[in-house]
């Protein structure tokens, strides 16, 4: 039986060819350090795995979850926004539950968009960002990241024709992957932008939690208008460590709330009780986990960034997010580098252009092994003479 037209029409996925090469290098035997992936290393905090398992020994969390998700997790999202960015939700209208916030990216331009909009993309980004073009058969253009504006898009360098035209605008900050972070100053010109040419802001705001050297990164949701103009998805994979378990939610614009709740009133029955009860703790309880967990990464990016500078690998400290973003030495492409260190130094990188066009030149690096592993990877990529001293 043939696939379906739209189907046929989606990306293919970048770490499926990544994952592959590392596989079969192990396979052969050979000690690879992968800093290539994105999964968190960590358990999910103990607290959170117990409220999980005394939940799921009620009978009552094995019936249906209400479709739009149980009323103490969302109750749980509003109170976290407002402890932790001074923001007030409406439980019930402001926030929709999702099966971790991959979905609602995905989900977006289905509900909100019509075939042949327009949708704005940052280049790099995640590369999931263009399963939802594919989907729901839309059009997008590109807003390039350069190191030069901190990694935040150029509003100014947008044509009149895309400010127009675009329906919906992604963003994404602490960045993937760039380890970029946004300024209040920036979010308060895209709520302008949103608000002057009738774009919604989508903020994937995944790594919210991940900030560095005493700095907590800015919600988009505390910019005067966002609620307005756009959303926020929030995820507790990267904050508690619990990507396994597919939970994150959306705030902000009811109107764009209800797009998502209706569309998933049609593809699901919410997620199930026990886990929704979980995330509901992990957002309410103590916040100690995170702050141990923000510790952990800055330690592992200052390793990292001081062992890249020993060897001569002149290279940015990320200012959030769990990714370094290390230009690649000159003579090479991103993905030419990244096979070089996989074949030579058992060291696997993710190659910036799977990010996009201007992710040429670049290659991303996970703080997501031990620090001592970071330091072999980096003493392996010394011994191969790339760098000067």
């Amino acid at each position: 039986m043939e696939f379906s037209d739209r189907l046929k029409s989606l990306p293919s996925q970048f770490f499926a060819s990544l994952v592959k090469k590392v596989a079969a290098a192990v396979a052969e035997g050979r000690d690879v350090i992968n800093l290539g992936q994105g999964n968190p290393d960590q358990p999910t905090p103990p607290h959170i795995v117990k409220a999980m398992q005394q939940s799921v020994e009620n009978p009552n969390t094995h019936k249906y979850s209400p479709f739009r998700g149980t009323r103490e997790l969302k109750q749980a999202a509003a109170d976290f926004y407002k402890r932790e960015y001074n923001v007030d939700l409406d439980p019930e209208l402001e926030v929709a539950v999702l099966f971790g916030t991959k979905i609602g990216l995905v989900e977006l331009p289905l509900a909100l968009m019509n075939e042949g909009d327009l949708l704005l993309l940052p280049d790099p980004g995640y590369p999931d960002y263009l399963s939802g073009v594919g989907l729901a058969n839309i059009t997008y253009d590109t807003m390039p990241l350069h190191r030069a504006n901190g990694f935040l898009p150029d509003y100014e360098a947008l044509t009149e024709a895309q400010k127009e035209n675009a329906k919906l605008l992604y963003l994404n900050y602490p960045n993937n992957p760039t380890g970029a972070t946004a300024t209040a100053t920036f979010f308060e010109e895209t709520v302008q932008l949103g608000k002057k040419h009738d774009i919604g802001i989508v903020h994937d705001f995944a790594y919210g939690a991940i900030g560095f050297n005493g700095l907590k990164p800015a919600s988009f949701m505390e910019a005067e208008g966002a609620k307005e103009v756009g959303i926020e998805l929030y995820t507790l994979s990267k904050t508690y460590n619990m990507a396994g378990w597919r939970i994150g939610f959306a705030v902000g614009n009811a109107k764009m709330i209800e797009a998502i709740n209706l569309l998933q009133d049609h593809l699901f029955v919410s997620i199930f009780p026990a886990v929704q009860h979980a995330a509901a703790i992990a957002l309410t309880d103590s916040q100690e986990c995170v702050e141990e967990l923000v510790s952990l990464y800055e330690r592992r990016r200052d390793t990292l960034i001081q062992e890249c500078n020993r060897i001569g690998w002149k290279v940015d400290a990320p200012q959030g997010s769990f990714f370094a973003w290390l230009p690649v030495p000159d003579g090479f492409q991103s993905e030419e580098f990244a096979d070089y260190l996989l074949e030579n130094a058992d060291v696997a990188v993710a190659a910036g252009n799977g990010f996009g066009t201007f992710g040429e030149g670049y290659v991303r690096i996970g703080l997501l092994v031990d620090e001592d592993r970071l330091i072999e990877a980096i003493s392996r990529i010394e011994k191969l003479n790339i760098f000067s001293h």
